[in-house]
């Protein structure tokens, strides 16, 4: 496996940016864009995208990962998920280029990452692999890379619901709970919070929604089972969309050693299809 770096020109700003290839002349002609989700930087959480670049390098795809403007290495303004059009266009041209020969081009976004490209129609992708997709809107306090942090007023009822059946299947915060180590006012307000009606999808969940009906080529949609956030997007979409698939026990950003095979087999489904 060849790893190389890039830098790639964005309105005026460099991008760094990262390619792995194979070191065998039989290179493939699908090639992945790896999108990365809120301020992470291109090796991803716990270096989770650099690993599973790596890995599919070596079976033959190039894989390109980069950093947005204002974030980890590149230059330029932060303008967010929803302002990074232009940093997803300007990877996918450098992909392009660096491989002449890939007439196929997958992307895949974890997080805010996924919503960017349902926004964008898919940039000019040819299937899009989606994870986690992000709809909160105001934006609570960030979730960690575990994706456990407790769930605010701004998450649907349906996923608040979701979260508490989660947490009473769990002896350790049935214990935190007997032990007195949970605010009872905190969980009080969480659990009427609970018992609301659900809420309308959100502007951006609709937006999202509007943006992906464009797109015309296949999307997988995956899952994290024990995040809240693929489990807010879940209560604004239709779980009767055929292309949802869940992975159970995972958190946000697949770290468990199951996850991220259960990721990297549900990748690859799609780069050989």
């Amino acid at each position: 496996m060849i790893r190389q770096p890039l830098t790639i020109p964005c309105e005026g700003a460099l991008l760094a940016a990262t390619l792995d290839l194979t070191e065998s002349v039989d290179q493939r002609p699908t090639g992945l864009i790896i999108v990365s989700g809120g301020n992470e930087i291109r090796s991803g959480a716990w270096n989770g995208q650099a690993q599973l670049a790596a890995r599919l390098a070596k079976a033959g795809y190039p894989v390109l990962r980069f950093d947005r403007r204002g974030v980890g290495d590149s230059e330029g303004d932060n303008a967010e998920f929803t302002g990074s059009a232009p940093d997803i266009a300007a990877a996918i041209a450098a992909l392009r280029a660096a491989c002449p020969g890939v007439s196929r081009l997958v992307a895949w976004g974890n997080c805010d990452a996924a919503s960017a490209l349902m926004l964008s129609g898919g940039a000019g992708c040819d299937a899009l692999i989606l994870s986690n997709p992000w709809t909160f809107e105001p934006a609570p306090e960030p979730t960690g890379p575990d994706g456990a942090s407790p769930p605010t007023a701004a998450v649907p009822p349906q996923a608040l619901r979701a979260y508490y059946r989660q947490r009473l299947a769990n002896p350790v915060a049935v214990a935190q709970l007997l032990l007195g180590k949970v605010s009872l006012t905190g969980l009080a307000n969480s659990l009427l919070a609970s018992l609301r009606r659900a809420a309308p999808p959100t502007g951006l969940c609709a937006g999202m929604a509007r943006g992906l009906a464009r797109f015309p080529g296949p999307v997988s949609i995956l899952l994290a089972s024990r995040d809240r956030t693929a489990q807010t997007f879940l209560a604004q979409w239709s779980k009767h969309d055929p292309r949802l698939r869940q992975c159970p026990g995972a958190s946000h950003s697949f770290v468990e050693s199951e996850a991220r095979e259960w990721l990297f087999g549900e990748i690859l489904k799609v780069m050989k299809a």
